[in-house]
């Protein structure tokens, strides 16, 4: 098989007009604000064909298929949970360049979140903090929303899938119906579930990441897909921030109960040292931190859950991808698919394509056709 022409400049071009001309001028705005008024012009654009096809005359990534989860691909680089948690441009993202969407975190319950401002820019590290506190119009809004888009003829022709992550309202020992109830609405419309226990903008939700409360929650939604006779993947979202004998024990659950993949790393509470003041101000805020910063840590997570479980455990890696060095180096790792949320907002909409078009070029330089034939190739 012989691989696409693609030329990563022209991608990379278009990065630098965004951080050079639109950025600065989208900067002046609060996070949170510029993010919502983008998302709804992306939805406005999302239910007109003519826009969507404008859009990916310049944005679209080149194909570079990949097979996982027995899901087909058209690239490997997906936008992750957070960017969009209400479908509100779901059709615009596969213009955008990306080979897959994940949308929410959704809970089961609809709920505000936390009190406003919750994010945050350390614009010289490249990062984001944020304590949004799962935001978003609950599980059976969402599924009507998805409804909808169905029935408007303009699904995305690459793989969707949702986050899950637990109600505020709902106690811990509860989590698992939680989870279960916003699983049955959503099912029948997306092609996998990322079960989120890792957040840490919801109290006492990164408690359920331990062994037995986790288990609990993945065997009572294994239960229902085999009861709906369902083969959906189930993947589980996790922190940084876990020990690795802690981050052990769920490789160790996640071989046993046969789950789906993993998808490292969630933000982190973790800061780095820095001189700037108005970083330093953004450092000092509570929540989670995603980013540039998160880049090492996310890679070394992703490499020992590699070696941990010989490469039979699916990754989808996040945290710090910028560049299509970044991607190939999570790759490399041991991730078979990557996903971005901070580099779109610092490197723009050019980014999924350029990420693509570069690891196409990484390909022919290495003399491989096929990216499966990386994937882990630094961790084994």
């Amino acid at each position: 098989m012989s691989l696409p022409s693609s030329n990563p400049q022209s991608f990379e071009r278009l990065v630098r007009l965004y951080e050079g001309v639109l950025r600065p001028g989208l900067f002046r705005f609060d996070s949170e604000w510029i993010h919502n008024r983008t998302l709804d012009a992306l939805g406005w654009l999302s239910r007109d064909c003519f826009w969507r096809d404008l859009l990916g005359a310049f944005f679209e990534s080149p194909r570079l298929e990949t097979e996982l989860m027995g899901l087909k691909f058209p690239n490997p680089v997906g936008l992750a949970a957070g960017m969009d948690k209400r479908a509100a441009a779901l059709p615009i993202w596969e213009h955008l360049g990306f080979g897959f969407t994940e949308l929410g975190g959704v809970t089961c319950l609809e709920q505000p979140g936390n009190p406003a401002p919750r994010m945050f820019r350390a614009v010289p590290h490249e990062a984001l903090v944020n304590r949004m506190g799962f935001n978003n119009p609950g599980a059976v809004r969402m599924a009507r929303q998805l409804f909808l888009w169905r029935e408007s003829g303009n699904w995305p022709a690459h793989p969707v899938g949702m986050n899950l992550g637990k109600s505020k309202l709902t106690p811990l020992d509860k989590a698992a119906e939680d989870y279960g109830e916003s699983f049955l609405h959503l099912h029948r419309y997306v092609d996998f579930f990322v079960i989120n226990v890792s957040s840490p903008n919801t109290p006492n939700l990164r408690k359920l990441q331990d062994k037995a409360a986790l288990q609990e929650i993945l065997k009572h939604l294994k239960g229902i897909r085999r009861q709906l006779e369902s083969e959906l993947p189930l993947l589980v979202k996790v922190a940084p921030d876990l020990s690795l004998p802690a981050f052990d024990e769920i490789l160790e659950l996640a071989m046993e109960l046969e789950l789906d993949g993993l998808v490292c790393s969630n933000t982190t509470l973790a800061r780095p040292e820095t001189e700037d003041a108005a970083s330093k101000k953004t450092f000092g805020e509570t929540g989670g931190l995603s980013g540039r910063p998160l880049k090492e840590r996310s890679t070394e997570l992703i490499r020992h859950a590699y070696q941990h479980t010989a490469g039979k455990l699916p990754i989808i890696g996040v945290g710090g991808i910028f560049t299509p060095e970044d991607a190939w180096e999570k790759i490399c790792a041991g991730s078979s698919l990557i996903q971005i949320y901070s580099g779109l907002v610092f490197k723009g909409p050019a980014l999924p394509a350029w990420i693509t078009a570069g690891l196409i070029a990484k390909l022919k330089e290495n003399g491989v056709t096929s990216l499966q034939e990386v994937v882990g190739s630094e961790a084994r």
